[in-house]
């Protein structure tokens, strides 16, 4: 148990510091391709925040836990707008100034949407993965659509150009990126085995450990993102982060497993964690475009969102235990 233990602690603390090597060296590499800030912090940057999700799901899948890959999925995408948006809004309220962020709340309410209907039949198959890789592809299009046509005196764009690294070289960058990719690929794989060891010997499935402790583990990243983007006051920036991180969540880390290890997937999945993450989608939709706060994710809505959170932690831990009794 402790091994394990061991595993999952310092599989996570690997994770997180290389996915931030890794992103630094992306971008840095991007930049000296001459790729616009902009196009950077749509694509190469949204990749990166969601690699730690991306890898730990291969891992599993590969590991044939494809409750883990599954898990971390949704459980990320929980934790993003109810632990993330939650603690943040909790910390300053978050005030949403960007059209071209209000566009993509849409974009992910759809994506939301269409993942639900795709796993309505308990079955992520290779049609589904393939589906969902395809809706990868045509959301980045629409994202650098939406960029381009919005980036002139846009918050968020102009946000996200500030984060761009500039005294990175190449060279640096390109150390950066494979140190941090390396380190990716070792932790997921220490990460992916502590955490299927855990459930192991508490007799519970790797779905509920993905929608935990893998989940919230791998939002790590984005928590930390989101907190220095608040105390710069690019609020922007903290809620596109998650949004972004959400699409690629839904799209990749989802469509990973269904290309790899196609099969059943758990009934809890349709009818409990998929439905908590569209009434967590819908209401950051509801609350991001509404004209009566302005788009303000309010102190009083990020304490709600982070009750959320808890409950719907405390209550897969409940059943859980209710299970393996």
């Amino acid at each position: 148990m402790l091994l394990a233990v061991a595993a999952i602690v310092s599989g996570l603390v690997i994770l997180v510091w290389g996915a931030d090597r890794f992103v630094l060296g992306a971008a840095g590499l991007a930049r000296s391709l001459g790729i616009p800030p902009l196009l950077i912090g749509l694509t190469v940057v949204g990749f990166g925040t969601s690699a730690p999700e991306i890898l730990v799901s291969t891992m599993a899948a590969l590991e044939g836990s494809t409750g883990i890959a599954i898990g971390n999925a949704l459980g990320s995408n929980i934790a993003n707008i109810a632990l993330i948006l939650g603690t943040t809004a909790v910390f300053a309220p978050l005030t949403v100034k960007s059209d071209m962020l209000r566009r993509e709340y849409p974009l992910l309410l759809a994506v939301s949407f269409g993942a639900f209907f795709l796993l309505l039949d308990n079955h992520l198959g290779r049609l589904d993965g393939a589906l969902l890789m395809a809706g990868l592809v045509l959301s980045m299009y629409l994202l650098v659509r939406i960029g381009l046509h919005r980036r002139d005196h846009d918050p968020l764009a102009e946000e996200m150009e500030a984060e761009i690294p500039t005294d990175t070289t190449p060279l640096a960058a390109t150390a950066w990126f494979l140190i941090g990719l390396v380190a990716l690929i070792a932790s997921s794989r220490i990460l992916v085995w502590g955490a299927i060891e855990i459930a192991v010997m508490l007799g519970i499935s790797d779905l509920v450990i993905g929608l935990t402790i893998v989940a919230v583990g791998t939002s790590l990243p984005e928590l930390a993102a989101a907190i220095m983007s608040v105390i710069k006051k690019e609020h922007d920036l903290a809620i596109g982060n998650v949004v972004g991180s959400n699409i690629w969540n839904l799209l990749a880390v989802l469509g990973i497993p269904g290309l790899l290890a196609p099969g059943v997937i758990p009934p809890e999945v349709v009818s409990r964690d998929m439905l908590i993450m569209l009434a967590l989608t819908l209401a950051l939709f509801l609350m991001g475009r509404s004209s009566r706060t302005h788009g303000t994710i309010n102190r009083i809505e990020g304490g709600l969102l982070l009750s959320s959170f808890i409950a719907y932690q405390s209550w897969i831990v409940w059943q859980a235990h209710l299970t393996s009794a």
